[in-house]
């Protein structure tokens, strides 16, 4: 266990690179998640890192109302599974043996940073596939889809946001702006529906929570600001190398 101290400053400066990164890259979760790892058990650090990156996600949100008012149509669609599957996957990891989830972390972490890893091949995809009017069918699929998604989302959450990207093309959402603010509000809807079941479950640990969404906060907006300053393509790779170290660590330390 490490010492105060050395908890909050972590804690702290975790929550920070989350922030800024998530605005960068996508990604923040390995930060906050894994941090939290140190200092709490599986249930609670993945309420926790919910909790401490949800205002980030509101306030993208915000950043892209403009957008978000020509996409309404979208979201009467995607939003009503989005909270159920919120709802579903926080009850999952709420309601099932700690050791479930616990034995799940290093697959988690794999298969989010995979996602990190080939979000720019999904990226170059998106405007080879998107359609203008998508049929009847593919609306269904993708509805199913984003209520996977939204399980997925409430139970662990790190990489949704490139699932969703890859399934937004098919919709007929016309450029990449407008599936971001789609994709940064469906997230909102899931981690706030999230927090409130990891809430009633009483499983936040809120001496954490709170200051982390503040850095959390604080780095999203210096991320934002500086984004253009840096090579994403740099960022990435070092999540991306954390993610794979991590998923490594968590699985040979309990075997």
């Amino acid at each position: 266990m490490l010492e105060p101290v050395a908890q909050w400053t972590l804690l702290t400066v975790a929550s920070t690179i989350a922030g800024a990164v998530n605005s960068i890259a996508g990604g923040g979760t390995l930060f906050t998640f894994s941090s939290l790892m140190l200092v709490l058990g599986p249930i609670a650090a993945n309420a926790t890192s919910t909790f401490a990156l949800l205002p980030g996600s509101l306030a993208a949100s915000w950043g892209y109302r403009s957008e978000l008012a020509q996409c309404r149509v979208h979201l009467w669609r995607l939003g009503p599974p989005s909270l159920l599957g919120g709802i579903i996957g926080s009850l999952l990891v709420a309601r099932l043996p700690e050791r479930v989830f616990s034995n799940m972390v290093p697959w988690l972490l794999l298969g989010a940073t995979v996602l990190l890893l080939i979000q720019p091949w999904i990226g170059r995809r998106l405007g080879a596939v998107a359609r203008e009017t998508p049929t009847p069918r593919i609306i269904a699929t993708i509805v199913f889809l984003q209520l996977l998604v939204g399980i997925y989302g409430g139970y662990f959450g790190a990489g949704i946001g490139i699932l969703m990207l890859s399934s937004l093309a098919f919709v007929g959402i016309p450029n990449i702006h407008q599936m971001n603010a789609v994709k940064s509000l469906l997230a909102g809807m899931m981690n706030a529906t999230t927090v409130i079941v990891f809430l009633l479950a009483g499983v936040i640990v809120w001496k954490y929570a709170i200051i982390m969404a503040l850095a959390a906060s604080v780095g999203g907006y210096a991320g934002a600001r500086v984004a253009r300053k840096l090579k994403v393509s740099v960022v990435r790779a070092i999540v991306i190398a954390m993610g794979f170290g991590l998923a490594g660590y968590s699985y040979f330390s309990r075997h």
